[in-house]
């Protein structure tokens, strides 16, 4: 065969157009490992279809319908009334909207600039840096769940240890921290804090080490001093951690249940959106159409920060 009649084989029905490498490649694959990478990426994708997709898609059309849990036969149409009571009747919406977005507030003025804060300090190679680490990043590996229960006992209002710390443990001036709507949401905020600061201390940890050594060196050598060094080369420097970490924020903040939930069922002063989902889908006041709504608008919501992320990488890739 002449050499341009080869090189038109390479091409993709004579077109003159060499086929994308990754295509090229797909088609250098045997029978056998074919059949592998198909298993490989079909069973992740169906998993994740069963577990995430179709309970989606199935919340989205029960959020326009009205269910007993029951028998399929008995689900019937009922168009926007399940939102109409979500955004106008619920007496609960938008307390726990106003509830998500102190959440949101708390982890962004004080979680994360905290993280930030540790991750800072222990970058300096201070001696006994991996104990520190290890002690801050702790609650990270514990539940949440766990996390209220260590916190319970922490705010017991007989036993606690912070009334024991303040003198007013047994005595009528003890504070509920827990009981009291006026201070529950605080209390409970204190103990997602405790967890969240290593969290982000550990990825603020991984974007300083990924930071060039001789960006420091050049700041150092114009007579920047450390707080200059960091915030005008360091920080920008670690842009795309920052967007990492902004969207791991606003989800923590979106999603936050564990540590309500075990005080008191989100109740009092700390009812949050994922506990109305929780509340009208398998609580007392099942109503399935509604919890499903409720699940619906808390999807929307999350969804804002995460297709911000992707549209932001993947410019950046194309970039």
């Amino acid at each position: 065969m002449s050499a341009p009649l080869a090189a038109l084989g390479d091409t993709e029905a004579g077109s003159g157009v060499r086929p994308p490498a990754r295509r090229r490649r797909l088609r250098q694959l045997g029978t056998r490992d074919r059949v592998v990478l198909g298993i490989m990426v079909g069973i992740p994708v169906l998993i994740q279809a069963l577990l995430v997709w179709i309970p989606t898609l199935a919340s989205v059309g029960l959020s326009f319908a009205k269910w007993d849990g029951l028998a399929l036969s008995s689900i019937q149409g009922n168009g926007l009334t399940n939102y109409r009571f979500v955004f106008t009747e619920s007496p609960q919406f938008w307390p726990a909207v106003l509830h998500n977005v102190t959440w949101l507030l708390f982890l962004a003025v004080i979680g994360t600039p905290l993280g930030l804060l540790l991750a800072v300090l222990l970058d300096q190679k201070i001696r006994g840096t991996r104990i520190y680490q290890t002690v801050f990043f702790l609650p990270v590996m514990l539940s949440l769940a766990l996390i209220g229960i260590i916190w319970e006992l922490i705010y017991s209002q007989d036993n606690g240890l912070l009334n024991y710390l303040l003198g007013t443990s047994g005595t009528p001036h003890a504070i509920d921290w827990f009981g009291d709507s006026k201070v529950n949401l605080w209390a409970a905020l204190v103990a997602a804090t405790w967890r969240h600061a290593g969290y982000i201390m550990i990825l603020y940890l991984a974007g300083l080490k990924g930071v060039d050594p001789s960006l420091r060196e050049a700041a150092s050598l114009d007579g920047a001093n450390g707080r200059q060094t960091f915030f005008r080369i360091v920080f920008p420097a670690m842009a795309p951690t920052n967007v990492i970490i902004v969207v791991i924020t606003v989800i923590e903040s979106l999603r936050a249940f564990d540590i309500v939930w075990v005080i008191n069922h989100g109740t009092n002063g700390l009812e949050l959106l994922s506990v109305l989902v929780v509340q009208y889908l398998v609580g007392e006041t099942q109503v399935i159409g509604i919890g499903s709504a409720f699940a619906v608008v808390l999807l929307i919501i999350s969804l804002v920060p995460i297709v911000i992320y992707l549209s932001r990488t993947f410019s950046t890739k194309e970039r």
